[in-house]
Formats: structure tokens, C-alpha cells, sequence
């Protein structure tokens, strides 16, 4: 498999954060539209898809415009004592622990090797000055480059066509997350080169960032644009000893020993999309957010640029369905400093 990196550009506001198994979902079902996108179609793909996936998305994570050579993701998952030294008497480091904890995003050089010695955390305003290449001189927006909006709508009655009165009149409020202009995402998606390429991949991305991604859709959220692709490359480590994920994931079961696992639980309540909406819903799926990192000793769990596995039986009415448990991941080497210590 190649593994390739995708930039867009947010064109509207967000009913769904842009993770990685929504991304498999959306462009299955520009699969079902156009059996080009992957050879053997819509049907042959799924059925496979537990053995041989034809592509494994990310989520999206800002692009780093400062720095063309450097990329911004999420901290990982870990105790933050092992990612940040303790320095100074006890009252000091309350302060330090307060600061560190806001430092929600790692920067790391294209090189994708994770250093917690030399790799920088920052918070959401130095985020912010990372993503643009002139930071605006003003507090826009408190410096963040996500901002959440509350919009309030009104129940309509199809026969009426008025909203009601009294018990009928139903409000109701949508939130939505809005990008600043200018910035720009990147996707990151490993790819069966047998099945599909990235020019295919890019066209379905290009339909979804048209028609729109997550929820609200039909009244113009989820818009992007599909801008520059490259191949890249994730050097091969002897020391590694983890993985830390770049999408929710469901970890593999009885096949590789994975000594630990760090990670925030995330719960996918799935929807069928498209012409499955009538019957929506499907079964919830905990799985483990982006960021989390899986620590292991069986160095076979390196030999693919992927971790995790297919998810089925996840529909009452669509029992084919499945859906994306597999993530991109980063290896790196993983050390308790406490442990060591001793």
C-alpha cells in the first residue's frame, strides 16, 4: 500500500467532525454511484473489505502553513508525566501541569519520527499562528481556528406550512463548526494501488466536498474543496515499540498482543446515508478516538501502515453494511519515564 496526503479547504460549517470512518462511509457511497473508483465495484470491494481494505482514511488535522515541513496532530493519549519531565518543586509544578494541559496539538517534522524530547506541544492560539502563514494581528475569534455556532430552527408543518402553535410549535437548535478562512486540512489515506489510485480517490473526496460531508448536508453544510495530493513516506524503525492512531479504531482481536492501549472511548452512533436513510439507524460503536496509541512487543504489527480491523453487524435493517475500524498510524517508541526511573 502507498500512503498519500490530501488538502482541502472547509468551504461551510461542520454538522460532523471529519474523522476517519464518516470519510469511508461518504465515499462508499460514491462507490455504489461509480464502480470506477474501485476495481470490482461497490460489492466485491465490501466483501473483501474485512481482508484486504482498498483504502484506509484518517481524520482531518490542520495543515501546517508556517511550515511546509512540519505537521500538526493531536497529543497522544498518554499520561501526560511521560510526555512532559517534571521540573522544580511541587508548587511549580502545579503551574507547569496547568499550562501543559492546554497543549492539545504536537508538531512533528516530515520525517514523521515522534520525539516527545524534540517534538513541540502547543495550544489552540499557538495553533492558530502555525496554520496561517501572516497570523491576523487581532484577537479574531480568541486566535482559534474552529469556532462552534448555535443556530436556532423551527419545526415546520408540511400541511400548514407554518411552524403551530401552542404543544406543536417545536424549535430547535443545530450547532455547527465553522473554519477559519484560509485554513486548510490535510487527510491522510493509505491506499491499495491494485484496487484504486489517488487520482480516483481524489475524485470520489471532490463529490463528497461537493454534495457535502456529515450531517445537515442537504441544506449546505459539509462543503470543501479538494486541493494538492503527494505519496509520503514513514521511515521503517527498529526501536518502535507503539503505534499512535490517526482515526478511530477498533483494535484486532486475538491477533496481535498489544501489551497496552491508551485512548479516549469515542462512540460512533452511525446513520445509513443516501437512499438507506429511511431506515437510519444503526447499532452504536465504541471505538477508540485519533491519538490513541496501542503498545505492543510482536513487531508484525509494523509490516502494514494500518492497525485495526473491519467493522460488521453494525445494522438492524442493512446486515451488509460495515464499516471502516481500521486507522493510519505513526510508530514511535513508547517509554514509562517511571518506570525507567526505577
Amino acid at each position: 500500500m502507498k500512503i498519500y496526503e490530501i488538502s482541502i479547504i472547509p468551504l461551510s460549517g461542520f454538522g460532523t467532525p471529519i474523522k476517519g470512518d464518516t470519510l469511508f462511509g461518504h465515499f462508499c457511497w460514491q462507490l455504489a454511484y461509480n464502480k470506477d473508483l474501485v476495481e470490482g465495484g461497490i460489492k466485491k470491494t465490501l466483501q473483501n473489505y474485512a481482508k484486504k481494505p482498498f483504502a484506509v482514511f484518517s481524520s482531518a488535522y490542520p495543515k501546517n502553513l508556517a511550515d511546509y515541513d512540519k505537521y500538526i496532530f493531536k497529543r497522544p493519549n498518554i499520561p501526560s508525566s511521560w510526555i512532559f519531565k517534571s521540573k522544580g518543586n511541587r508548587e511549580d509544578q502545579y503551574s507547569v501541569n496547568k499550562i501543559n494541559k492546554k497543549k492539545k496539538w504536537m508538531i512533528v517534522n516530515n520525517d514523521f519520527q515522534i520525539d516527545f524530547d524534540e517534538s513541540k506541544f502547543i495550544n489552540d492560539e499557538e495553533l492558530y499562528k502555525e496554520c496561517f502563514v501572516k497570523p491576523d494581528k487581532q484577537k479574531d475569534l480568541e486566535n482559534n481556528i474552529l469556532k462552534s455556532f448555535s443556530q436556532t430552527h423551527n419545526t415546520i408543518n408540511r400541511l400548514t406550512n407554518t411552524t403551530g402553535s401552542g404543544d406543536i410549535f417545536a424549535p430547535y437548535i443545530i450547532d455547527k463548526d465553522f473554519y477559519k478562512s484560509g485554513i486548510k486540512l490535510l487527510i491522510f489515506v493509505c491506499i491499495d494501488t491494485e484496487m484504486t489510485d489517488i487520482e480516483k480517490i481524489k475524485q470520489g473526496l471532490t463529490n463528497i466536498g461537493c454534495f457535502g460531508f456529515g450531517m445537515r448536508a442537504s441544506s449546505g453544510s459539509g462543503r470543501f474543496s479538494v486541493c494538492e495530493s503527494k505519496e509520503i513516506k514513514i521511515p521503517e524503525r527498529d526501536d518502535v515499540n507503539a503505534c499512535y492512531t490517526l482515526a478511530p479504531c477498533i483494535p484486532e482481536k486475538n491477533e496481535f498482543n498489544y501489551e497496552n492501549i491508551f485512548f479516549t472511548p469515542f462512540t460512533r452512533f452511525g446513520k445509513h446515508g443516501d437512499t438507506a436513510a429511511r431506515n437510519p439507524f444503526k447499532k452504536p460503536v465504541i471505538m477508540a478516538d485519533e491519538a490513541a496509541v496501542f503498545k505492543t512487543n510482536d513487531k508484525n504489527v509494523f509490516k502494514k501502515p494500518y492497525i485495526g480491523k473491519a467493522l460488521n453487524d453494525i445494522s438492524y435493517t442493512i446486515p451488509e453494511t460495515i464499516s471502516q475500524g481500521y486507522a493510519p498510524y505513526l510508530p514511535l517508541k513508547l517509554e514509562n519515564p517511571n518506570e525507567k526511573s526505577n
